[in-house]
């Protein structure tokens, strides 16, 4: 429980605030805003243990103090803004009074841009599955027709069998937008991804990730995950406050349960659960790609997410029972 007490703290604080901007509705959109935020982001939670075990313990303890912030209020309300700054040609402050004065056109103007967000976080994401998939040096197989196969082997061997598989993607998904734009997007995220990954090489030593490297690249992911709730809010709320409010509880419950996973090993224990996570992580990546051209309710999204790690977790208990 003492894991979860400042996220609980935290929630009624958020849900105080919700009902007095918006009485009882906005309370209760600010609670569904929070629990969709979880469903959404729980495999997050896996791979940012995972990440977060490789970092010294004193990064550790600066992903929370510095982490909940910039996840809150930095990748649920101000960086969106940006998004819609940049995309539309507006200046930054002139995109916050939008967004605070007129929020259903500042709606549509992140509706406007939502095809570059889900390309670039994409792309970013797609990126996370294929060096998992790829990784040569990962012992534990789980679906092994998909990670132990010829095919996949042989590719592995090659070094940048990721880039290769995710530049053949985006050719594929330029080919069907005709979209410049896209193409930029999406290429970005790959560029983004490989160049985190190259200074993660360069300043990490023993198997102990830079710390500075491990948080930057912890935010970019988490923001990747907070695209699609950032949009998708707006289907129950155009109050940006109430969405921050709602986006950043579900954010601090995410940031408890990676602390949990952390300090209680839970990854050593359920042998599964990263390849779980990273298995969501690829289906949300190909659903921002497919949501380009066709929509898809939220809580189906979130549904397939929290399934496959569902699923993950209760095979790797029956494997250790057998054991």
């Amino acid at each position: 429980m003492k894991y979860f007490f400042s996220s609980f703290i935290v929630s009624i604080l958020g849900l105080g605030i919700a009902f007095y901007l918006g009485g009882f509705g906005g309370l209760y959109i600010a609670a569904l805003l929070a629990i969709l935020e979880v469903s959404l982001s729980f495999d997050n939670a896996v791979v940012n243990a995972k990440v977060l075990d490789t970092m010294e313990p004193v990064w550790q303890k600066r992903f929370i103090i510095f982490g909940i912030p910039v996840a809150v209020f930095g990748m649920r309300f101000l960086f969106p803004i940006f998004i819609v700054a940049i995309a539309s040609n507006l200046g930054v402050m002139e995109t916050f009074q939008l967004a605070v004065d007129n929020p259903e056109h500042y709606h549509e103007t992140l509706e406007g841009v939502k095809n570059l967000i889900y390309a670039f976080g994409g792309a970013f994401l797609l990126m996370v599955f294929l060096d998992f998939l790829f990784d040569e040096e990962r012992d534990e197989k789980w679906l092994k027709i998909i990670e132990d196969n010829l095919i996949i082997n042989k590719l592995a061997e090659l070094g940048n069998a990721s880039l290769m598989f995710s530049m053949g993607v985006g050719l594929y998904l330029i080919h069907l937008t005709q979209d410049v734009s896209i193409a930029i997007a999406y290429f970005s995220g790959i560029l983004l991804h490989s160049f985190i990954a190259s200074l993660d090489d360069l300043f990490s030593t023993d198997g102990v990730r830079s710390g500075i490297i491990g948080l930057i690249y912890l935010e970019i992911l988490d923001a990747s995950f907070s695209f699609d709730g950032v949009i998708g809010a707006f289907a129950l709320s155009s109050d940006i406050f109430i969405i921050m409010i709602g986006l950043g509880i579900g954010a601090m419950f995410v940031r408890s349960l990676t602390i949990y996973l952390v300090e209680k090993k839970t990854l050593a224990e359920f042998i599964y659960l990263e390849h779980g996570a990273h298995y969501a992580i690829f289906a949300l990546a190909f659903i921002m790609f497919y949501k380009m051209f066709h929509e898809i309710d939220e809580v189906i999204v979130g549904t397939i997410g929290v399934a496959l790690i569902g699923i993950s977790a209760i095979h790797s208990m029956m494997v250790k029972k057998d054991k």
